[in-house]
């Protein structure tokens, strides 16, 4: 098994994580694994929920259409149209 170790940890979060520990009646190194794996699958299923709703060639973060490679000659027909 690997070995983490995390230094400079805010003494609020380290508390946070102590009582935590002590409510579940684990060490503070199993509750930060737990808390590791909980926080993976959350990302892990956001990034699942976002790839089914999200249209599928835009960028999230700004919300504008992704451009496929030769798209400027679509983009050029559709003005000339108008």
């Amino acid at each position: 098994m690997a070995t983490i170790h995390v230094r400079n940890v805010p003494g609020k979060l380290y508390k946070r994580i102590l009582k935590l520990a002590k409510e579940e009646n684990r060490s503070i190194a199993s509750e930060v694994i737990q808390l590791l794996i909980l926080g993976l699958q959350a990302r892990q299923r956001m990034a699942d929920l976002v790839g089914r709703i999200a249209p599928p060639h835009s960028d999230l973060r700004t919300g504008t259409p992704r451009l496929k490679q030769g798209s400027e000659k679509h983009i050029r027909a559709e003005r000339d149209e108008r």
